[in-house]
């Protein structure tokens, strides 16, 4: 790590700011103040704030972050109780979101993360043919969770200016295996909204208390798009082909654990295209 006062002259540490062993290369790390309360950013550094540490590690091609304190007099930043920051902690983004960064907007009182995402490819020689691909994603308000144990994320309000003829669906009841195409989309992108409600939690599934040591996209694994469950899986095929050969499903499971439930989503890339045709919105159990 290097300072400086000015931006010309620089000064290698005497001691890195944070450091982990065993994680690899750490790319573009991050580092700043959150406020406590409400969804406003902050960019002054104090000991009122939390502090929030990112690091996308070369080994696992993924963004994660740790929050913490930082203690300005020994530049020693301090991760909070069961704040892990490896590959066990918590990410950023559990699809495609790597490479992020911050910056705080003075105009809008507001830390705004965005990332990069990679076009890869099945076939490892595909991905090569096509040369380098990738593109930058779309910029997120970030602010702390009520509990302060975890980021909450939103899409900046300036894609809401973006938004032109609205499709809308009300009310449509879906059975198990069941299908509804939203028609009317033909664009290269689409911004859904989906809300899908249940009668009853009473069939949930049983949450098994072994998966609480693995991560959630282990899970996902194990309860793939494919395997039918009680409540689940629910969601979106997006990116699907005209007979749905291929199609990026974006699921959900409902799971009743001891004293409350659980929900898990997942994301299938298993089945990856190149062209987007349709959105469809599959595979729910109604109670």
């Amino acid at each position: 790590m290097y300072r400086s006062k000015d931006f010309i002259k620089w000064v290698k540490a005497k001691h890195p700011l944070h450091s982990t062993a065993g994680t690899g290369n750490w790319e573009c790390p991050d580092f700043y103040p959150i406020s406590l309360q409400g969804t406003n950013g902050v960019d002054q550094y104090g000991e009122e704030h939390k502090y929030v540490l990112t690091n996308n590690m070369d080994v696992t091609r993924f963004g994660y972050y740790t929050i913490g304190k930082y203690d300005t007099k020994k530049d020693r930043f301090i991760p909070d109780n069961g704040s892990i920051d490896s590959w066990k902690g918590l990410r950023l983004d559990y699809g495609n979101f790597y490479a992020t960064k911050s910056f705080y907007d003075p105009s809008k009182n507001r830390r705004v993360i965005w990332a990069w995402a990679n076009e890869s490819d099945i076939q490892p020689e595909d991905a090569i043919a096509k040369g380098w691909a990738g593109i930058q994603l779309i910029p997120r308000k970030v602010w702390l969770d009520s509990s302060g144990k975890q980021l909450v994320q939103w899409p900046v309000e300036e894609l809401d200016a973006l938004r032109t003829q609205k499709v809308q669906l009300s009310n449509k009841n879906l059975n198990n295996g069941e299908k509804v195409e939203v028609t009317g989309i033909t664009p290269a992108q689409a911004d859904v909204e989906v809300t899908f409600s249940f009668a009853s939690l009473d069939k949930a599934e049983s949450f098994d208390p072994t998966w609480a040591d693995l991560y959630a996209q282990d899970v996902c694994a194990l309860k793939g798009s494919n395997v039918q469950g009680q409540l689940g899986p629910f969601g979106l095929a997006t990116l699907a082909s005209q007979n749905l050969e291929e199609n990026t499903p974006v699921f959900f499971r409902i799971f009743k654990a001891q004293q409350n439930y659980k929900v898990l989503m997942c994301s299938d890339a298993t089945r990856l295209i190149i062209q987007w045709w349709k959105v469809l919105v599959p595979v729910g159990r109604h109670a």
